[in-house]
């Protein structure tokens, strides 16, 4: 680039040029001329052509030479290598010859051996094929004066069974020749075969080759010449045939237009000289007349600029200040482009658009922060975030300090009131830690009247203020901190009066308004030397309040929704683990937080220290779920209520749940695309008098089973489709359950989460369950949960825990009764001596009764076996069970009939009784409390008298 400035300045003025006729004009003969100097110029070293076209020459020769240098080195290896392998080959072959052993033992070898020799010779192409004797006297040779003469070679390694190849350089040219011997039958070498090829006689490609390789290097060189030719006539042609006259004339003209442009170029070389400045950088810069060729550092430049110029690295519309001018700069090196180093800059003045620029600018941040505002307020439905992320997105890039106050109802969920006004409080503070005059947030604050924010709420629009006073304060009376940590208002209207004191200079108070509601005020302050809101900033402040606003009151509905939901549902879930004596259950339940599920759970006391288990599941969240879970818990409690096995109830179950879809289709408008209630349960019966326990579940995870050494098992228990889906069959698994085994039910809300998989989750829980074995149900609730609960439920999470308990032999009677109506007197008998033992005489006379009714029921109407079983546990149970399947049912018997009272008077005594089926018949069970009170109505009548009532059936 320096060369070429360099020739630009010293060349003719163009003012001063020849005026003498242009290339091409005027002169006959000027094209001939310049198509006739292209030969010229290739056979001239000075000119690039001729330099381009000697370098292709020396090029293709070189190119020549090596393939040619090549091609001989790999033919005479070839060769060599193809004479050994033909003269191995040919004296193995005549060694191992048929016959060969004989000719040599024979008494004139050579007369057997010669003509095989010379025929051998012959066919394998080879020049020789000697034999001789173990001291090297020749056989045969193919010239006759040599045959008795010693052979020319080593035979030292063919006498010890070797195979030799060796080289030898003889006048008539080198010859390969190969020494192997001749073995006996007895395996001794008794000859010696050699057989030798000159190397010149093996067949070469390279007297083939050379004539293409010499071709391609004269076509190489024909081609270059050519297309040398060629490139020199498109070149004459790209600058129209001009000389060096009219070349100056060209950058003559090229100079005037670099001073006459209305941007400055400067040009510096590798040395960090100024090569070339124009007029307008000198008039930008305030450059002297003699700067060319001057050091950058010595021109007086802003530090900025000059260090700018001085580097390497390249710049792209970069303002820098120069004076009182602000200059656009870009900069490039030119040596990728010219091949000289250097850099050029050029320089433009962008003083007046700075203004313009500035205002773009502006409006740019705000379309930004708005923008921002979109995407990061309303992120979560919770009302306190929410505030916050409209505090996070206004500081610092609008205000220096902002704060959201929001009506107490509003946090709450609850509908907004005018009244509610005056008192709210501090839910978001950003950027104002290091000021103490603005209570923090969770502080009660009041408007006082006449204040910002009062105007603020009354218009409904934003307010500013340059001075902010009295903005917030406390209301009459208002006490301090309290016992409950509330610190209350702040009571000491001085410190907002203060404010100004700590360097907050303006405000901005907007009312946070939706659907046509107040919920709160936002405040905007600017501290310090930061410029005061100007009209412009109230409408962006009402923007960001309105975005804000809408997603408040989104988290408030939210959080009303959640609030009634959750309620609704804690409301339809136990209170409470029932009082029974066949395990130690706990319980866990969690909503998720996007809202409340349809996960329920249940602990039903059955009769017989039984005791059912139900974990369930409805597909969904909110009311809908809600209200589904709370119709399917009282169904299983009806059911339970009946005894059903887990499979039938789930039946039923099912049923209910194709009703509610079926109404639930009816019910919803057209198009609008009801889905299909579904819904997953688990239902368990356990048994604390044998262990077992009875499960069937409908699309329900399998539970887990810790027993009481620690082992974590998932037992097989078949999966049926969910409920609702057309009345599948179910299946049960019976279980048998040590007495301390923990029984762990839960819903897939707790393995099953958006970061992990069942068979994960699964994995996790069967960890967390490892080191459980001697912890309580409630401890082990806790150590699941710490475990394996995620961040944020995305699902609700049920999770039922029991221990089992077995029920000592000690408090279990059983009989086998014979189908006789004079064995009920001798049950009644060993009943009553089991209650003494027992230390329960006061319920003995109740007990007899009931046993008499339902003991003579089943001798009378039901099938044996027969057989009694009394329970003492929480309450006292009296079991009769036989092979029958038809359950009797209480009437109210006439004054006039003689029977029909019995079950009367059962169901009148007994706490409760009933009646379930089990495969083998049934049993009529009866409840009795064992204290029963002295005033129940028994105290007064005697045995007699009660037996009369009944149906004459004790004997």
């Amino acid at each position: 680039m320096k060369a070429l400035f360099r020739r630009i300045r010293h060349a003719p003025h163009a003012s001063h040029a020849p005026h003498g006729p242009k290339a091409g004009e005027g002169e006959p003969g000027a094209g001939r001329r310049a198509s006739g100097s292209i030969p010229r110029a290739l056979l001239s070293p000075r000119s690039a052509a001729g330099q381009v076209f000697l370098l292709q020459v020396g090029i293709v020769v070189l190119l020549v030479v090596a393939a040619v240098t090549a091609l001989i080195l790999q033919a005479h290896r070839d060769s060599t290598r193809e004479a050994r392998r033909q003269s191995v080959t040919a004296a193995e072959a005549f060694a191992n010859a048929p016959g060969m052993e004989q000719a040599l033992k024979s008494p004139d070898p050579t007369a057997v051996l010669q003509p095989r020799a010379e025929e051998v010779r012959k066919r394998g192409g080879v020049d020789f094929v000697t034999v001789t004797d173990t001291r090297g006297i020749r056989y045969t040779n193919p010239i006759p004066e040599r045959i008795g003469k010693k052979f020319i070679g080593n035979i030292e390694p063919a006498l010890h069974g070797h195979v030799l190849v060796e080289t030898l350089d003889t006048p008539s040219g080198r010859v390969v020749q190969a020494v192997v011997p001749v073995t006996g039958s007895d395996g001794s070498v008794i000859g010696v075969v050699s057989s030798g090829l000159k190397v010149r006689s093996v067949a070469s490609m390279a007297a083939n080759q050379l004539p293409i390789i010499l071709g391609t290097g004269a076509v190489a060189l024909v081609v270059s010449t050519a297309g040398t030719a060629l490139v020199a006539r498109r070149l004459r042609r790209q600058t129209h045939g001009l000389g060096p006259v009219e070349m100056a004339r060209m950058y003559d003209h090229h100079d005037a237009v670099l001073h006459a442009v209305r941007e400055g170029v400067l040009i510096t070389g590798p040395d960090g000289r100024l090569v070339l400045a124009n007029d307008e950088a000198r008039r930008l810069l305030d450059l002297p007349a003699d700067v060319e060729g001057r050091p950058i550092g010595s021109l007086g430049l802003d530090e900025g600029v000059e260090r700018m110029l001085a580097s390497d690295e390249p710049v792209t519309d970069e303002v820098r200040p120069a004076g009182d001018r602000l200059l656009a700069v870009n900069k490039r090196i030119t040596a990728p482009h010219s091949g000289q180093p250097g850099s050029v800059a050029t320089l433009r003045d962008t003083t007046e658009l700075a203004a313009v620029s500035g205002r773009a600018e502006v409006a740019r941040a705000r379309l930004t922060l708005l923008y921002d505002a979109g995407v990061r307020i309303g992120t979560t439905l919770d009302v306190t975030r929410t505030a916050e992320e409209l505090a996070e997105v206004a500081v610092p890039r609008f205000a220096d300090v902002a704060a959201v106050d929001l009506l107490e109802a509003v946090q709450k969920g609850q509908e907004p009131t005018v009244e509610a006004w005056g008192r709210m409080r501090r839910t978001a503070l950003c950027g104002g830690a290091e000021t103490p005059a603005l209570p923090p947030a969770g502080k009660l604050v009041t408007v006082a009247p006449g204040t910002a924010a009062d105007r603020a709420l009354e218009s409904g629009r934003a307010v500013a203020e340059t001075v902010p006073h009295d903005i917030v304060g406390p209301p009459p009376g208002e006490p301090g901190p309290g016992p409950d940590g509330d610190r209350g208002p702040d009571p000491d209207p001085d410190r907002v009066r203060a404010m100004p004191e700590h360097g907050l200079r303006s405000l901005v108070t907007v009312p946070l308004r939706a659907r046509g509601a107040t919920l709160g005020m936002v405040h905007f302050w600017r501290a310090g030397d930061a410029p005061a809101f100007e009209e412009d900033d109230l409408s962006l402040a009402e923007e960001l309040a309105a975005r804000a606003a809408v997603a408040v009151d989104n988290a408030r509905r939210f959080t009303r929704e959640h609030a009634m939901a959750v309620t609704l549902q804690r409301s339809l879930l136990p209170r409470g683990v029932p009082e029974q004596n066949a395990l130690e259950a706990a319980w866990r339940y969690l909503p998720a937080e996007a809202g409340v599920g349809g996960d329920w759970f249940d602990v039903i006391p059955l009769p017989g220290s039984r005791v059912a288990l139900v974990v369930g599941d409805v597909v969904g969240h909110g009311l809908h779920a809600a209200a589904t879970m709370g119709r399917l818990r009282t169904a299983v409690h009806n059911l339970s209520a009946l005894d059903l096995p887990p499979d039938e109830l789930l039946a039923y179950l099912d049923d209910l749940v194709i009703r509610i879809d079926a109404d639930e289709r009816t019910d919803d408008e057209p198009g609008e695309g009801a889905g299909v209630t579904g819904a997953t349960c688990l239902y368990a019966v356990y048994d604390a008098v044998t262990g077992a326990c009875t499960m069937a579940r409908a699309g329900h995870p399998a539970p887990v089973v810790v027993r009481p050494d620690g082992i974590v098992d998932s037992p097989r228990v078949p999966v049926s489709p969910p409920l609702g889906l057309n009345g599948v069959p179910f299946e049960t698994a019976e279980l048998r359950l040590a007495e301390g085994s923990k029984l762990v039910l839960y819903t897939d809300g707790l393995i099953e989460d958006r970061n992990r998989d069942i068979d994960t989750g699964l994995a996790l829980l069967h960890g967390a369950l490892c080191d459980v074995a001697d912890r309580t149900p409630e401890e082990t609730c806790q150590t699941v949960l710490d475990t394996m609960l995620p961040e944020h439920p995305l699902d609700d999470i049920a999770l039922l825990v029991a221990g089992t308990r077995l029920l000592d032999p000690s408090q279990v009677a059983r009989w086998d009764v014979p189908s006789d109506p004079q064995a009920v007197a001798g049950v009644r008998r060993e009943c009553a001596r089991r209650l003494r033992e027992w230390g329960l005489e006061e319920a003995a006379f109740t007990l007899e009764l009931i046993l008499s009714e339902l003991l003579t029921n089943a001798i009378r109407y039901g099938t044996e076996p027969i057989g009694v079983r009394l329970l003492h546990a929480t309450t006292l149970t009296c079991e009769v069970s036989d092979a029958g399947s038809t359950s009797p049912r209480v009437r109210r018997a006439a004054s006039t009939d003689e029977g029909g009272r019995g079950l009367f008077l059962v169901a009148h005594y007994a706490q409760r009784w009933g009646t379930r089926y089990t495969p083998d018949g049934k049993v009529i069970w009866a409840e009795l409390t064992p204290y029963p009170d002295a005033a129940g109505g028994t105290a007064d009548l005697t045995a007699d008298d009660l037996l009369a009532q009944f149906d004459d059936d004790a004997p």
